[in-house]
C-alpha cells in the first residue's frame, strides 16, 4: 500500500525541516524564486479561470496545480517550511538561527519571483500596458486592493484580520505540505495536496507567497497600493499569521499527536515529497 501512517509522517516531517535548515543560502534562495513564480502563475490561472466563468470556486479548483508543482519539483515555499523546519529545532537537528536564516532566503527568493513574475504577467494581461482594464488585469488589481486597503479601512482591526487569515490559511496549506508525506505514490501525494490547498483558495484566505506576487502585480497594473500599505496591511501580518498557523496547528498538532518515544518502531517513510514544500 502507497499510504504513510501518521507516526513515519511525522518522522519524515522532522527529515524534511531538517534538510531545509542545512540547505545553502544560493539554493534557498534560487528555490524559493522558483517556487514563488510556480504560485505566481497557478494564481493568474485561477482569476482566469475565475473570470471567465464567473464562479470563483473554478479557480479555486485550480490552484494547486502551482503548490503541486513546488512541492513535487523539490522547490521551496516559506509557508511549509513554516511547517516542518520547528521540528527539526525542537529535535535539536538544527538551532533557531539556521531555522532563521532558512526563512529569510527563500523569503527573499519569493520577493524576486514575486518581482518578476509581476512585471511579466502584468505586461501579459494588459497587452503591454495598452489594455491595463482587461478583465482580468482587473481582477488582480481588485484582488490586491481588498487584500491591503480594504484592511486599512478597519484599522489595527484590519491588521488583526490578515493575521487571523493568515493563522487559517497556513492551517491548511501547512496541512497540504503534510499530506503530501501520507502517499508514496506521485498520483497519491498530488489527490491528498489538492483537497486543503483548494479549501483554502476558496475560502480567500492570506497566503503571504502567493501576496508577494499579486500586491506588486496589481501595483505594476495601476493599483492605488503604496509600498508601506502592502507591507503594514498585508504582507507582514499575514506571514506572522502564516507561521503561527503552521507552527501551532500542524507542526505541533501533528508532533504531539503521532510522534513515537525514540526507539520505537517506525514505519520507515522517505519525505518523498523531496525537499519541496
Amino acid at each position: 500500500m502507497s499510504y504513510v501512517e501518521p507516526s513515519a509522517v511525522v518522522e519524515a516531517m522532522v527529515a524534511l525541516g531538517t534538510k531545509k535548515a542545512r540547505l545553502s543560502r544560493g539554493q534557498l534562495t534560487l528555490r524559493g524564486t522558483l517556487g514563488g513564480m510556480f504560485l505566481g502563475a497557478a494564481t493568474m490561472l485561477a482569476l482566469t479561470a475565475s473570470t471567465q466563468t464567473g464562479l470563483p470556486v473554478a479557480g479555486a479548483l485550480l490552484f494547486p496545480v502551482g503548490f503541486v508543482i513546488v512541492l513535487l519539483l523539490g522547490f521551496e515555499m516559506v509557508t511549509g517550511s513554516f511547517a516542518v523546519v520547528p521540528l527539526a529545532v525542537l529535535e535539536r537537528r538544527a538551532g533557531p538561527a539556521e531555522m532563521a536564516r532558512a526563512f529569510w532566503w527563500v523569503i527573499v527568493g519569493h520577493v524576486l519571483g514575486g518581482a518578476v513574475l509581476g512585471l511579466l504577467f502584468a505586461a501579459t494581461v494588459s497587452e503591454m500596458w495598452t489594455t491595463p482594464d482587461a478583465p482580468v488585469a482587473q481582477a488582480l488589481v481588485d484582488l490586491a486592493v481588498h487584500k491591503t486597503l480594504d484592511h486599512q479601512h478597519l484599522g489595527g482591526a484590519g491588521i488583526l484580520l490578515v493575521v487571523i487569515k493568515g493563522v487559517l490559511c497556513n492551517w491548511l496549506v501547512g496541512t497540504g505540505v503534510v499530506m503530501g508525506l501520507t502517499s508514496t505514490s506521485t498520483g497519491g501525494k498530488i489527490l491528498a495536496m489538492w483537497l486543503p490547498v483548494m479549501t483554502f483558495f476558496a475560502l480567500g484566505l492570506e497566503h503571504g507567497v502567493v501576496n508577494l506576487f499579486v500586491i506588486p502585480a496589481a501595483m505594476m497594473l495601476g493599483a492605488p497600493i503604496g509600498f508601506g500599505d502592502w507591507w503594514l496591511w498585508n504582507q507582514i501580518p499575514a506571514l506572522v499569521g502564516n507561521f503561527l498557523g503552521a507552527l501551532a496547528l500542524v507542526a505541533l498538532g501533528m508532533y504531539v499527536a503521532h510522534r513515537r518515544p525514540a526507539g520505537s518502531a517506525v514505519r520507515s517513510a522517505e519525505p518523498a515529497v523531496g525537499e519541496a514544500a
